[in-house]
């Protein structure tokens, strides 16, 4: 997974998931989802499934110092299946949502994905969850089918969305796109940390 030199000066980092992130998982899972998965799935995931892929995403370490913030701002993960890459998770911490940071994260997501195999991603999203089906948008997925009442904790259904060919000309254009853009407002949220930090 590349990270190009304007990008090295982003308030933020991409890294493999490790066993010893999962305190602070933890902490972002149970704010995030109603059914939040336990540490000893997370742990079986990044010692014992061959086929998942998993990312975090943190503060630059100097920020982190200065500003205040957590060690871990979100991760998220993929199953591969042959040439399907299903994201199984991705969340960002809640006091840090609506940055960026997000699409950052799924986007270096499917980048990770077309670079061990994958042709296509896929997802759920609950059928509520307009902010995170926007987002899915944005980054080329599209609406295929439904699970009928497929969260168990509400009944609510569940939208299955997929890109076109990860390897495709048009999918690559939009990434590049999408990535210059949300990299543009990271570096916003720099300069505002910046400003904030005492002197």
């Amino acid at each position: 997974m590349s990270t190009s030199e304007p990008e090295r000066d982003l308030p933020v980092v991409i890294t493999p998931l490790r066993l010893d992130d999962l305190d602070e998982v933890m902490k972002i899972e149970r704010a995030s989802f109603p059914l939040p998965w336990p540490a000893s799935a997370y742990r079986h995931e990044l010692t014992r499934n061959p086929h998942g892929y998993y990312l975090a995403l943190r503060p630059r370490l100097s920020l982190q110092r200065h500003a205040r913030l957590p060690p871990l701002l979100g991760y998220g993960g993929f199953w591969l299946f042959l040439d399907e890459a299903h994201i199984c998770t991705i969340a960002i911490h809640p006091d840090y949502r609506r940055r960026g940071l997000g699409e950052w994260l799924l986007l270096h997501l499917m980048e990770l994905a077309r670079e061990v195999g994958a042709d296509v991603a896929t997802l759920e999203v609950r059928e509520g969850n307009l902010a995170a089906q926007r987002l899915y948008r944005r980054t080329g997925f599209r609406q295929v089918g439904v699970r009928h009442r497929y969260y168990s904790d509400s009944g609510e259904d569940a939208l299955i969305m997929t890109t076109p060919s990860l390897t495709s000309p048009e999918m690559r254009r939009l990434l590049a796109a999408r990535r210059q853009a949300v990299a543009e407002r990271l570096r916003a949220w720099d300069e505002e940390l910046a400003r904030m930090q005492p002197r």
